[in-house]
């Protein structure tokens, strides 16, 4: 009896020690900008952590910003998720401006590593200023948005308005003593380390503790398709893949055969399409991209001196900057418009005028090379003789009476008799 006193709290320490090794936490990052489907990666993330009964989902954030209204899909499912989340904007360096201030203050936990900053939330729309009516209105729809969550979360929310309606960003330091985060991490086992034991309030009011341990961190493994959309949304690079496949497109149809050409801008073309489909697009942008091509056709087509060239190449470069409606953060630069468009523009153009001269150029082989050659009368021809043309004797006949020696110029080709013509002096047909 004795024996067994002793072995059942030894067991029970050894249960917890196994309970608590086994608790678990999942990670997730985000880097970059906001978009779609970085909504997806934060849903699938909370979804892992459900399943695996994990105690806490890290959301690492650095970003500067995105889109609006993939940022409030983000804090709905923040919101909704049955495990509690820690926003912490890391590396040291790194920021979580505009919508990664709206998720960091989402989250149970703000956390912020050294040398890091937040806020600048200031709603930015498409093209140039907003008119005053319209700024205010988006700026009062964000700023109740934030206003509501970061109150839920008992955190600063005068100040946090002050980020919406003022652009204001603040260090770790002042977020901390402000109240718009909870704690200051130097790494990611230092933040787990400091919520081991801590209270947190859920967004419904009940309190949770967070009963970490010596957690086991699991990294959210992106599905393939994340992992392509998620390399390739940057809508530059989307951009730089759409032009580099039309142009692979282009080759393909002016030289058939090739193959390669084709497959690659094909492939080109959907990844950049694919990309584009998780972004807002603007369809005036679009159709100045169609424009900037017609025109590059038609300069190819005629003499404008470089006015539609020129025409083409500012559609596309307006077109760019305005295929994506977003803030600044997603929108295509103008580096990168100006970058593509120039070689786009001349390639396009060099292409196309050597496919019209190919085809315009009269035949210079077989049969049909003959015609308009000049040569000589071996014979007198009345009709029919003999006449040397193109380093051959031929039969030839003619309906003008024409005296040996004289000059001939080929009209048509009738198997191997050549229809011939006396050449005048003011002739502009080939000698050979």
């Amino acid at each position: 009896m004795v024996t067994m006193r002793r072995l059942f709290p030894a067991a029970a320490l050894l249960c917890c020690g196994a309970a608590l090794a086994q608790s678990r936490v999942v990670t997730v990052s985000l880097d970059g900008m906001i978009h779609p489907i970085t909504v997806e990666i934060v849903g699938h993330a909370l979804d892992q952590a459900q399943r695996e009964n994990a105690k806490l989902v890290v959301v690492r954030l650095n970003t500067p910003g995105g889109l609006l209204d993939a940022t409030r899909h983000i804090v709905e499912k923040i919101v909704a998720s049955p495990v509690p989340v820690a926003a912490y904007v890391t590396p040291s360096g790194g920021r979580a401006a505009s919508a990664g201030f709206f998720i960091l203050q989402a989250a149970d936990v703000a956390a912020m590593a050294p040398g890091t900053n937040t806020g600048a939330a200031s709603p930015v729309l498409l093209g140039g200023k907003m008119d005053e009516v319209m700024r205010r209105k988006a700026e009062n729809d964000a700023s109740a948005a934030l206003r509501a969550i970061v109150q839920k979360r008992s955190r600063n929310s005068e100040l946090a308005e002050k980020a919406v309606l003022e652009a204001k960003a603040f260090t770790e330091k002042e977020a901390l003593d402000n109240n718009l985060i909870d704690l200051i991490a130097a790494s990611e086992a230092e933040l787990v380390a400091g919520l081991d034991g801590r209270e947190v309030t859920r967004f419904n009011g009940a309190k949770q503790a967070l009963r970490l341990g010596a957690p086991e961190l699991v990294d959210y493994e992106m599905t393939r398709r994340e992992k392509l959309i998620s390399a390739i949304a940057d809508p530059n690079i989307a951009f730089i893949l759409l032009v580099l496949g039309a142009l692979g497109i282009y080759v393909e149809f002016s030289s058939p055969g090739l193959v390669a050409p084709g497959v690659a801008g094909g492939i080109l073309v959907l990844l950049g399409l694919s990309a584009l489909s998780v972004l807002p697009i603007n369809w005036a942008g679009v159709a100045l991209l169609l424009l900037a091509v017609t025109l590059f056709v038609l300069e190819a087509h005629f003499a404008s001196h470089g006015i539609l060239g020129v025409g083409g190449a500012v559609a596309m470069v307006l077109g760019a900057l305005m295929l994506v409606e977003g803030p600044p953060e997603v929108r295509i630069r103008l580096s990168t418009a100006v970058a593509v468009t120039l070689p786009f523009a001349a390639i396009t153009i060099f292409l196309l005028t050597l496919v019209l001269r190919a085809r315009s150029a009269k035949v210079v082989t077989g049969s049909a090379g003959m015609v308009g050659k000049l040569g000589s009368a071996q014979t007198a021809l009345n009709p029919s003789g003999k006449v040397f043309v193109h380093g051959e004797y031929w039969d030839a006949v003619s309906s003008t009476p024409v005296e040996a020696g004289a000059r001939v110029e080929v009209t048509a080709v009738d198997g191997l008799t050549l229809d011939v013509r006396p050449a005048g002096p003011g002739s502009g047909a080939r000698h050979d």
